[in-house]
Protein backbone atom coordinates (compact mmCIF):
# COMPACT_ATOMS: atom_id res chain seq x y z
CA UNK A 1 0.00 0.00 0.00
CA UNK A 2 1.16 3.54 -0.82
CA UNK A 3 0.15 6.51 1.27
CA UNK A 4 -0.73 9.64 -0.72
CA UNK A 5 -0.30 12.73 1.43
CA UNK A 6 -3.07 14.98 0.15
CA UNK A 7 -6.36 16.46 1.22
CA UNK A 8 -7.77 16.01 -2.30
CA UNK A 9 -9.81 12.81 -2.83
CA UNK A 10 -9.75 13.35 -6.60
CA UNK A 11 -5.96 13.03 -6.61
CA UNK A 12 -6.25 9.74 -4.72
CA UNK A 13 -8.76 8.39 -7.26
CA UNK A 14 -6.40 9.42 -10.07
CA UNK A 15 -3.50 7.63 -8.35
CA UNK A 16 -5.54 4.46 -7.90
CA UNK A 17 -6.25 4.41 -11.63
CA UNK A 18 -2.50 4.30 -12.38
CA UNK A 19 -1.01 2.22 -9.59
CA UNK A 20 -1.44 -1.53 -9.17
CA UNK A 21 -1.69 -1.32 -5.41
CA UNK A 22 -4.03 0.30 -2.90
CA UNK A 23 -3.59 4.01 -2.20
CA UNK A 24 -4.36 5.35 1.26
CA UNK A 25 -5.14 9.04 1.67
CA UNK A 26 -3.58 10.89 4.60
CA UNK A 27 -4.23 14.61 5.06
CA UNK A 28 -0.97 15.43 6.88
CA UNK A 29 -0.26 19.17 6.90
CA UNK A 30 3.44 19.25 5.97
CA UNK A 31 5.27 22.55 5.63
CA UNK A 32 4.88 23.84 2.07
CA UNK A 33 8.14 25.67 1.62
CA UNK A 34 8.51 28.64 -0.72
CA UNK A 35 10.88 27.50 -3.44
CA UNK A 36 11.65 28.22 -7.07
CA UNK A 37 10.72 24.69 -8.21
CA UNK A 38 7.77 22.41 -7.57
CA UNK A 39 10.28 19.56 -7.22
CA UNK A 40 11.82 21.21 -4.13
CA UNK A 41 8.39 21.68 -2.57
CA UNK A 42 7.36 18.06 -3.21
CA UNK A 43 10.66 16.59 -1.98
CA UNK A 44 10.57 18.64 1.22
CA UNK A 45 6.95 17.60 1.83
CA UNK A 46 7.72 13.92 1.22
CA UNK A 47 10.67 13.93 3.63
CA UNK A 48 8.73 15.74 6.36
CA UNK A 49 5.71 13.47 5.95
CA UNK A 50 7.89 10.34 5.96
CA UNK A 51 9.34 11.31 9.34
CA UNK A 52 5.83 11.52 10.80
CA UNK A 53 3.93 8.84 8.90
CA UNK A 54 6.44 6.31 7.59
CA UNK A 55 6.85 5.01 4.08
CA UNK A 56 6.22 4.33 1.32
CA UNK A 57 4.42 7.56 0.62
CA UNK A 58 4.06 10.15 -2.08
CA UNK A 59 3.49 13.87 -2.21
CA UNK A 60 2.76 15.87 -5.32
CA UNK A 61 3.15 19.49 -6.17
CA UNK A 62 1.82 21.04 -9.33
CA UNK A 63 1.84 24.40 -11.01
CA UNK A 64 0.63 26.41 -13.97
CA UNK A 65 3.51 27.73 -16.09
CA UNK A 66 2.69 30.62 -18.43
CA UNK A 67 5.24 31.01 -21.23
CA UNK A 68 4.96 34.80 -21.58
CA UNK A 69 5.69 35.20 -17.86
CA UNK A 70 8.82 33.01 -17.94
CA UNK A 71 6.90 30.19 -16.29
CA UNK A 72 5.27 32.27 -13.56
CA UNK A 73 3.29 31.45 -11.44
CA UNK A 74 4.84 27.92 -11.41
CA UNK A 75 5.47 26.93 -7.77
CA UNK A 76 3.45 29.98 -6.65
CA UNK A 77 0.29 28.92 -8.51
CA UNK A 78 -1.92 28.39 -5.46
CA UNK A 79 -0.92 31.75 -4.02
CA UNK A 80 -1.60 33.56 -7.32
CA UNK A 81 -4.96 31.81 -7.71
CA UNK A 82 -5.97 32.81 -4.16
CA UNK A 83 -4.85 36.43 -4.58
CA UNK A 84 -5.87 37.13 -8.18
CA UNK A 85 -8.40 34.46 -9.15
CA UNK A 86 -8.47 32.61 -12.44
CA UNK A 87 -10.43 35.30 -14.29
CA UNK A 88 -7.71 37.88 -13.62
CA UNK A 89 -5.00 35.42 -14.66
CA UNK A 90 -6.87 34.99 -17.93
CA UNK A 91 -7.11 38.78 -18.34
CA UNK A 92 -3.33 39.07 -17.98
CA UNK A 93 -2.86 36.63 -20.88
CA UNK A 94 -5.50 37.94 -23.30
CA UNK A 95 -2.88 38.65 -25.95
CA UNK A 96 -2.68 35.53 -28.16
CA UNK A 97 1.10 35.43 -27.87
CA UNK A 98 0.76 35.26 -24.07
CA UNK A 99 -1.70 32.40 -23.98
CA UNK A 100 0.67 29.41 -24.21
CA UNK A 101 1.04 27.57 -20.91
CA UNK A 102 1.64 24.18 -19.34
CA UNK A 103 0.55 22.32 -16.27
CA UNK A 104 3.42 20.52 -14.55
CA UNK A 105 3.45 18.06 -11.69
CA UNK A 106 6.13 16.37 -9.62
CA UNK A 107 5.43 13.25 -7.58
CA UNK A 108 7.98 12.79 -4.77
CA UNK A 109 8.01 9.16 -3.63
CA UNK A 110 9.69 8.53 -0.26
CA UNK A 111 11.12 5.04 0.10
CA UNK A 112 12.31 5.22 3.74
CA UNK A 113 12.42 7.54 6.74
CA UNK A 114 16.08 8.58 6.64
CA UNK A 115 17.46 11.65 4.93
CA UNK A 116 19.28 10.82 1.73
CA UNK A 117 19.62 11.75 -1.87
CA UNK A 118 17.03 12.62 -4.46
CA UNK A 119 16.89 10.72 -7.72
CA UNK A 120 14.92 11.85 -10.73
CA UNK A 121 13.27 9.09 -12.70
CA UNK A 122 15.17 10.19 -15.80
CA UNK A 123 18.24 8.67 -14.14
CA UNK A 124 19.84 11.82 -12.77
CA UNK A 125 21.30 11.10 -9.32
CA UNK A 126 22.29 14.06 -7.17
CA UNK A 127 24.87 12.07 -5.17
CA UNK A 128 26.14 8.51 -4.75
CA UNK A 129 23.97 7.52 -1.79
CA UNK A 130 20.97 5.26 -2.20
CA UNK A 131 18.02 7.53 -2.95
CA UNK A 132 15.34 7.97 -0.33
CA UNK A 133 13.14 10.18 -2.50
CA UNK A 134 12.56 9.54 -6.19
CA UNK A 135 10.81 12.18 -8.30
CA UNK A 136 8.58 11.72 -11.32
CA UNK A 137 7.52 14.60 -13.53
CA UNK A 138 4.56 15.13 -15.81
CA UNK A 139 3.65 17.95 -18.14
CA UNK A 140 0.79 18.83 -20.45
CA UNK A 141 0.86 21.81 -22.80
CA UNK A 142 -2.08 24.03 -23.59
CA UNK A 143 -3.18 27.62 -23.49
CA UNK A 144 -5.04 30.06 -21.28
CA UNK A 145 -8.60 30.84 -22.44
CA UNK A 146 -11.69 32.52 -20.98
CA UNK A 147 -13.20 30.32 -18.22
CA UNK A 148 -15.31 27.41 -19.48
CA UNK A 149 -16.69 24.30 -17.82
CA UNK A 150 -17.94 23.22 -14.42
CA UNK A 151 -15.58 20.37 -13.53
CA UNK A 152 -12.12 20.14 -12.05
CA UNK A 153 -10.59 22.66 -9.70
CA UNK A 154 -8.06 25.47 -9.61
CA UNK A 155 -7.03 26.69 -13.04
CA UNK A 156 -8.93 23.95 -14.90
CA UNK A 157 -11.62 26.32 -16.32
CA UNK A 158 -9.00 28.50 -18.06
CA UNK A 159 -6.55 25.79 -19.21
CA UNK A 160 -7.38 24.45 -22.66
CA UNK A 161 -5.73 21.33 -24.06
CA UNK A 162 -6.98 20.42 -27.51
CA UNK A 163 -10.51 21.71 -27.95
CA UNK A 164 -11.62 21.63 -24.31
CA UNK A 165 -10.61 23.12 -21.00
CA UNK A 166 -9.74 20.71 -18.21
CA UNK A 167 -13.01 21.81 -16.54
CA UNK A 168 -14.97 20.60 -19.58
CA UNK A 169 -13.51 17.10 -19.39
CA UNK A 170 -14.85 14.23 -17.33
CA UNK A 171 -12.58 13.08 -14.51
CA UNK A 172 -11.61 10.04 -16.59
CA UNK A 173 -10.79 12.15 -19.67
CA UNK A 174 -8.71 14.58 -17.63
CA UNK A 175 -6.85 11.83 -15.76
CA UNK A 176 -5.91 10.17 -19.06
CA UNK A 177 -4.00 13.27 -20.25
CA UNK A 178 -3.19 15.25 -17.11
CA UNK A 179 0.23 16.31 -15.88
CA UNK A 180 -0.32 14.37 -12.64
CA UNK A 181 -1.44 11.32 -14.60
CA UNK A 182 1.74 11.42 -16.65
CA UNK A 183 3.86 11.61 -13.48
CA UNK A 184 1.83 8.78 -11.91
CA UNK A 185 2.38 6.69 -15.04
CA UNK A 186 6.15 7.09 -14.60
CA UNK A 187 5.85 6.15 -10.92
CA UNK A 188 3.85 3.05 -11.87
CA UNK A 189 6.53 2.03 -14.40
CA UNK A 190 9.29 2.54 -11.82
CA UNK A 191 7.43 0.53 -9.17
CA UNK A 192 6.99 -2.32 -11.67
CA UNK A 193 10.71 -2.25 -12.52
CA UNK A 194 11.90 -2.12 -8.91
CA UNK A 195 9.52 -4.50 -7.15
Amino acid sequence: MITFVTGNEGKVEEAEAYLDEPVKQVAFDYTEIQADTIESVAVHGAREAAQEIGTPLMVDDSGLYINAFDGFPGPYSAYVENKLGIERVHQLTKDESSAKASFRSVIAYATDNSAGSVKRYDGTVHDDDDPTVVTFTGRVDGRIVPPRGDGGFGYDPIFEHGEKTFAELTAEEKNAISHRGRALGKLADWLEETQ
